[in-house]
């Protein structure tokens, strides 16, 4: 099940969910570009669990540099692959959480998503050696976001079962729950260790519940509103 677009059409111009997907291609091309070197990059930016814990046992909380692969990790990716579908999930949901939040408030909401997840994910695994790269995290707290702010909405979606292949729209509250209902499995069932199987299932699971806990904390409400493909 591929998600190709909600129902639910944008108010205003995304500029900060745009300047979020320019930012993480421009991380990938630097991460291209880097050959070799990709690995040193890597080093530098993506998070790693034990790195970090080590970091933080040996310095305190109040050494600012050890801080930064929360923030600058959640702008890479592991690929092509890996980039284009995040920024799918991103381009389809975050320019309505957008619209409910304002330019700004999307914009600290975004960071703050992605934190959250990954500081979730460093929780669930300190002893991890593999570095943690990717927007999910945040992404996933757009999506917890998006579940509770347009609850009428759709998600039409390419369903792709061997030769049978069809556009079906399902409810986001279903699409989105189901989604994280996965994500909750899925982690639970790694016996390889939180991220050690090459995907952060609880920087998801983290993301999805800070995104859902802003809205409600927020007090922010879910209206219908009218109908028509946002493409």
């Amino acid at each position: 099940m591929i998600p190709i677009r909600d129902t639910i059409p944008s108010r205003r111009w995304p500029v900060v969910n745009c300047a979020i997907i320019a930012l993480c291609a421009w991380a990938l091309w630097r991460e291209i570009a880097a050959g070799p070197e990709v690995d040193v990059l890597l080093e530098h930016y993506a998070l790693t669990p034990a790195t970090f814990v080590r970091s933080l046992a040996r310095h305190g909380w109040l050494e600012a540099g050890q801080w930064t692969p929360f923030v600058t990790s959640m702008f890479l990716h592991g690929g092509l692959g890996h980039f284009a579908g995040n920024m799918i999930f991103l381009w389809i949901f975050g320019d309505n959480v957008e619209d409910r939040l304002g330019h700004v408030g999307y914009a600290l909401f975004y960071l703050a998503g992605g934190i959250a997840a990954a500081a979730v994910h460093v929780m669930s695994a300190p002893g991890s050696t593999v570095p943690t790269l990717g927007a999910s995290g945040a992404i996933a707290a757009v999506m917890g976001a998006y579940m509770l702010l347009y609850p009428s909405s759709q998600v039409e979606t390419l369903v792709i079962v061997f030769v049978f292949v069809r556009i079906v729209s399902v409810p986001a509250v279903v699409w989105l729950g189901l989604w994280f209902l996965f994500q909750v499995l899925s982690g639970t069932a790694d016996t390889r260790g939180a991220g050690e199987g090459g995907v952060a299932w609880f920087a998801h699971i983290g993301g999805f519940a800070f995104g859902a806990a802003v809205v409600l904390l927020l007090g922010l409400r879910g209206a219908p509103r009218p109908v028509r493909s946002s493409w």
